[in-house]
């Protein structure tokens, strides 16, 4: 199996899917930490992807990852001023990442529209771009660092980050972080990475809970292009994995659906 293949795993509900993949992402953590001395993940915001991070927050075995020798980086961030509770990174403080001990120098948030670069949300997204590329080490390739974990909510129409159907930063194959104009779900205005971006994580994550995304994981896992389903381009270098809840899961075809699930 190639790691273009997607791994599925589906659970009974939503809460039983945001424990399942906190223990197994604080299990990535700590494998990474133990071979390499440090690990470096990718959140994202939505009800799943907090929903993660609050069951991460909640579980004992948390205390088993060095947070000081975490890096956090975002898939993508609403174009908003600092401390906006829309805002990803104020959700995932909210969440978690208050709580632990992480160093503020490895908690790269995406700028907010009243930060150094005021409302110029391309040149907001071109600093996290050179933020990236600084972080990336010689042995990754590629103008980002190779994420252990990029995480991706699912949205109902299949777009992950700020990646929707047919609009044009699902088509950039150069930058790895750009600007979003017009997004058709509030606010307009956001930063995120690039499928090209997303594709240097050693492994992704996709996240789908509930009747809403069932037939965008349908789409997503039945072969359709990623300019119409920007979920289905989003692929790990090592593994793809998509963590499902049964709703999510109801129209997958059988053929797809794991031999064993909990």
């Amino acid at each position: 199996m190639s790691a273009h293949t997607p791994q599925l795993v589906v659970h009974r509900d939503k809460d039983l899917m945001a424990q399942a993949a906190a223990a197994r992402l604080i299990t990535k953590i700590v494998d990474a930490q133990a071979s390499r001395g440090h690990a470096s993940v990718v959140l994202t915001g939505g009800r799943n992807g907090n929903g993660l991070l609050a069951a991460l927050a909640a579980s004992p075995a948390r205390d088993a990852i060095d947070w000081s020798r975490l890096d956090l980086w975002w898939g993508d961030e609403r174009f908003l001023p600092e401390g906006d509770p829309d805002r990803n990174v104020t959700q995932a403080r909210e969440a978690l990442l208050d709580a632990v001990g992480l160093d503020p120098k490895r908690v790269h948030a995406m700028p907010a529209s009243d930060g150094p670069y005021g409302s110029d949300v391309d040149a907001a997204a071109a600093a996290y771009a050179e933020e990236l590329a600084r972080a990336a080490e010689p042995e990754d390739h590629a103008l980002v660092p190779a994420f252990d974990v990029l995480l991706l909510g699912v949205g109902p129409d299949t777009h992950v980050a700020s990646l929707f159907p047919e609009l044009p930063a699902v088509r950039e194959t150069e930058r790895t972080v750009v600007g979003v104009h017009g997004a058709p779900k509030p606010p307009p205005t956001r930063v995120t990475l690039t499928l090209p971006a997303i594709r240097a994580a050693r492994e992704v994550w996709l996240l789908a809970a509930g009747e809403d995304k069932a037939e965008a994981a349908a789409i997503a896992l039945s072969g359709a292009g990623e300019i119409q389903a920007p979920a289905a381009g989003a692929v790990g270098r090592a593994r793809t994995l998509w963590l499902l809840d049964s709703a999510a899961a109801s129209q997958l075809p059988r053929s797809l659906y794991p031999p064993a699930s909990a």
